[in-house]
């Protein structure tokens, strides 16, 4: 149930913000990028690429990410906060792609 109100928050922000501007230079939002990385791990379940302790580990530094985001979020967004979010999501974003990649599947074959 947690998993499905995460994901319903992620989509209804995703739904909310403005994609004009991502569209013309390939920026996303902070919103945007959180949505891309949940469906990430999700399709990787779903597909077998990520094992449960992988995907475990993916959306609990996922959580953690998001509590920071909202610590940040509560004294004002600032431009150093802005790219250290961006940076994290970029570590994460990266460990998703290579769990995805590291040819284990759901039943521990390599």
């Amino acid at each position: 149930m947690r998993t499905s109100i995460i994901a319903a928050t992620l989509g209804l922000a995703v739904a909310i913000v403005p994609t004009a501007a991502s569209a013309q230079n390939g920026w996303q939002s902070i919103n945007q990028r959180q949505a891309n990385l949940y469906n990430r791990i999700d399709q990787g379940i779903r597909s077998g690429a990520l094992t449960r302790p992988e995907a475990n580990r993916l959306r609990t530094q996922f959580q953690q990410l998001n509590r920071l985001e909202n610590r940040y979020r509560a004294g004002g967004l600032s431009n150093f906060e802005r790219q250290d979010l961006n940076r994290r999501y970029d570590q994460l974003a990266a460990k998703v792609r290579f769990q995805k990649n590291d040819r284990q599947d759901y039943r521990g074959r390599r």
